[in-house]
């Protein structure tokens, strides 16, 4: 069975960076198109940034482009999230996924459905 493995949340002020790891649990790693979505209190959660099998094509929600940047290392089976420029708005606890999927192009990036799923790590934004 799949796990995921997310760290590196924490508390940040406005402007402040964070880099999200998340950890695959097996040699497979590179079969999936891995994702990391968001989900703040009273929301519902939401695609953040995805990214193919060898990172050839990356992905990310419109209110996130520029600040945020996904990227991948299949030797140590790790997606990581650098989130920069943070606002409060960022606030949410942070997953990531995998999709079976191993690659995707355009729009079709933004309708995979994730097979497996971290348990989240909390980023908090203050003003």
């Amino acid at each position: 069975q799949v796990q995921l493995v997310e760290s590196g949340g924490g508390s940040v002020q406005a402007g402040g960076s964070l880099r999200l790891s998340c950890v695959f649990s097996d040699h497979t790693f590179s079969n999936y198109v891995m994702g990391w979505f968001r989900q703040a209190p009273g929301k519902e959660r939401e695609l953040v940034a995805g990214i193919t099998w060898n990172g050839g094509t990356t992905f990310y929600a419109d209110s996130v482009k520029g600040r945020f940047t996904i990227s991948r290392d299949n030797a140590k089976n790790t997606v990581y999230l650098q989130v920069n420029s943070l606002k409060p708005e960022d606030t949410a606890v942070y997953y990531c996924a995998a999709s079976t999927t191993s690659d995707c192009s355009n729009y079709g990036c933004y309708r995979l459905i994730y097979d497996f799923w971290g348990q989240g790590t909390q980023v908090t934004v203050s003003s």
